[in-house]
């Protein structure tokens, strides 16, 4: 038998760890998830008084959409995600940057970027509402604060990750320090500050139902609080689905963001 014939052709691993989709397979857990908590509430081993049937969750849906409250409910709670975490999430990245290009920026802003960070915002509300009112603008402040802290951290972190070999490479080439940052740092930092992304829109959905809690006459907050003063458990976990599906579809977003801006990674 000849060489020619025993060579076996090699895999290719040039991909490393990349992932590869999985169709489904999200959605099946959800399923089979679903499916488990039905059955135990029927069969009486999961009592209704801790977990209500997912049927029955979905005929509220059925019931709050054919009455309008779904819809009532829902805008005012994307509007002010979208408005708070759009300022916040903005004046993250744009302090991020400056902080991990600017030597000076960076040891006069970090060591307050620190100290702001930890606190829990949600106990700011209440000084929130003294200072802009009970009105929409409390609301905004807090979802915005709370989503730039973190945008901060994951950009300047992401501008530190940068390759510096990269860098001295364009310079040696003779770029310009402004061609250096717009062709080299940003789209470097770009997966990191992505990444941060996911992390800031789910700490925006945490504050968004402490602020309609506190203040709010409609919004998926203020719905499940009031569902909650009722007992009435079939309402409350709409209202948790309600923010699941907000996060799941925030988390699609930033995924098909990721792709459409992510091409040369692969």
């Amino acid at each position: 038998m000849s060489d020619a014939s025993q060579q076996r052709p090699v895999p290719f691993r040039g991909g490393g760890f990349r992932p590869t989709a999985r169709r489904g397979m999200g959605l099946l857990v959800f399923v089979v998830l679903i499916a488990v908590i039905e059955w135990g509430t029927r069969a009486g081993w999961i009592s209704n008084l801790t977990l209500p049937r997912p049927s029955d969750v979905a005929q509220t849906f059925v019931e709050l959409w054919n009455s309008g409250m779904l819809l009532q409910h829902l805008v005012p709670s994307v509007t002010r995600l979208i408005v708070g975490g759009l300022m916040g999430i903005t004046a993250g990245i744009l302090v991020g940057v400056v902080i991990g290009l600017f030597s000076y920026v960076r040891a006069g802003l970090i060591p307050l970027v620190a100290a702001i960070f930890p606190i829990p915002k949600i106990a700011l509300l209440p000084l929130f509402v003294i200072w802009f009112g009970i009105d929409e603008a409390s609301k905004y402040a807090l979802i915005a604060l709370g989503t730039f802290t973190p945008t901060v951290v994951a950009t300047y972190g992401a501008v530190d990750n940068v390759d510096r070999t990269l860098i001295r490479m364009g310079q040696s080439f003779g770029l310009s320090w402004m061609s250096i940052v717009r062709k080299i740092v940003l789209p470097g930092a770009l997966p990191g500050i992505l990444s941060g992304l996911r992390v800031s829109v789910a700490i925006g959905i945490i504050l968004l139902v402490a602020a309609e809690m506190l203040g709010a006459e409609f919004g998926v907050g203020a719905y499940i609080l009031q569902a909650g003063s009722l007992y009435d458990l079939e309402r409350l976990f709409a209202g948790v689905v309600i923010l699941s599906v907000m996060g799941v579809l925030t988390s699609w977003l930033i995924g098909r963001a990721e792709k459409r801006l992510l091409r040369w990674r692969s």
